[in-house]
């Protein structure tokens, strides 16, 4: 065995725990992501009208921040859901300088009628844990997304 794949088969516990997080993340985004695509819509774009349903009015760079893209792309995110009437932009009333989005009875209306669905096909692949192991679980990620 050369050096190279000694180094990547042999990982230390966290980078093995750490791998395993990313690997069953990327299976349970990928039910959620078929979903989305058997019904003609983008993963990405169910989830910034679920982040706006969850803020109400908000500012696009508050969003990028959320949801983890560039000031940049949220433009680029945004401009669908508006021309599709899913969002509007309006003048912040703090700053008029500035526009805040909110999501049209159009977008609650798609999320009404979808997330039930999806939300069950994720809660499917997720049965494999009982009621203790998802809150220990649920604790650990929240002890892991906390920065010192």
């Amino acid at each position: 065995m050369d050096h190279l794949q000694q180094f990547v088969l042999n990982q230390p516990l966290h980078t093995k725990a750490f791998f395993t997080l990313v690997e069953a993340t990327a299976n349970l985004v990928s039910v959620s992501e078929k979903y989305w695509q058997s019904k003609g819509l983008n993963g990405a774009r169910i989830r910034i009208l679920v982040e706006i349903s969850k803020q109400g009015a908000i500012l696009p760079s508050t969003l990028a921040h959320i949801i983890g893209v560039t000031k940049a792309n949220i433009s680029m995110l945004l401009t669908p859901l508006e021309r599709d009437g899913l969002i509007t932009r309006s003048n912040d009333t703090k700053d008029g300088r500035k526009s805040v989005i909110s999501i049209t009875t159009e977008g609650q209306q798609l999320l009404l009628e979808h997330l039930p669905e999806n939300r069950q096909a994720v809660a499917e692949r997720m049965k494999n844990l009982n009621d203790q192991e998802l809150h220990q679980l649920i604790f650990l990620l929240q002890k892991l997304s906390t920065f010192e």
